[in-house]
């Protein structure tokens, strides 16, 4: 029998190594640790902080540009790496839905947990223009096998869905955000249409 020590060493090594995969130009451990520093410094504006954190290690825990059912395996990666480390179900569960709600990035504005996950997995949007300019570039890099005419009209529809939102940002501390991804999103998709 596994003990929870040796479990959560596995666990963790597991998830170490499915960031590190050379296929996650963007979706690699640079965007977990600039994910997790953000709910770090905004823990404060949920009630229990650890399932959030636990969410981000697992948000992007299973990526393949290829699939459309990323954040399902993730997810379900989440329940079954999780459920042997003594973590009471209501808090897997948390985790799971969590997970889940980074598949579309909408939920409910008083769900704070959600918000503060959701908002530090967006805040790439946010960064000054040479930075967001890298992350586009690495998340095309991704997207090799997709030819030039479908990416574009993808990536079209994807920041179109995103500004046409009311807001993007829903945790207090990160509505400072808004307005740089909304421009940044802007001139891409000025780009995209060119």
């Amino acid at each position: 029998m596994v003990g929870p020590g040796e479990a959560s060493r596995g666990a963790w090594t597991d998830l170490v190594s499915r960031w590190s995969e050379p296929h996650r130009h963007y979706h690699g451990l640079a965007h977990l640790v600039a994910v997790l520093s953000i709910v770090d410094d905004h823990a404060s504006t949920v009630d229990d902080a650890d399932p959030v954190r636990l969410a981000a290690w697992y948000h992007d825990a299973v990526y393949d540009p290829t699939r459309t059912d990323n954040e399902e395996r993730s997810a379900g990666l989440a329940r079954t790496a999780l459920s042997p480390l003594g973590l009471g179900t209501a808090t897997v569960a948390e985790v799971c839905r969590l997970v889940m709600v980074t598949k579309t990035h909408r939920y409910d504005a008083a769900d704070a947990d959600a918000a503060l996950l959701c908002d530090a997995d967006l805040s790439i949007l946010a960064a000054p223009p040479p930075v967001y300019v890298g992350y586009v570039n690495a998340i095309r890099a991704e997207y090799a096998h997709v030819p030039d005419s479908e990416f574009r009209v993808g990536r079209a529809d994807v920041l179109t869905s995103l500004l046409a939102r009311d807001r993007l940002f829903g945790t207090t501390g990160l509505v400072a955000l808004e307005q740089p991804a909304r421009d940044n999103m802007r001139a891409e998709l000025a780009l995209l249409r060119a």
